[in-house]
């Protein structure tokens, strides 16, 4: 979903056992979704999955459940956590 408003509303909805999150939603809102989406539900799992390598070490992580780079070799590091 591109639109962070329509996709923090199907989170609520629809009860997902885990949530893979772009930072890039919608711009750059990703960090504002996960930090809605762990406020609302802090044991729901969100793992960020981005091309950007920029952010393993950014503090606002700590929210998320895991950071998986996309690659080629993402299916099988997202298999993993």
């Amino acid at each position: 979903m591109a639109d962070t408003e329509a996709a923090k509303v199907y989170v609520e909805n629809s009860k997902p056992d885990l949530v893979l999150l772009d930072l890039y939603l919608n711009g750059f809102e990703g960090w504002k979704l996960l930090n809605d989406i762990k406020r609302k539900d802090p044991l729901l799992p969100v793992l960020i999955v981005t091309a950007y390598d920029t952010y393993v070490d950014d503090p606002r992580l700590s929210q998320a459940d895991g950071y998986v780079l996309k690659s080629f070799f993402a299916l099988d590091e997202l298999k993993k956590r």
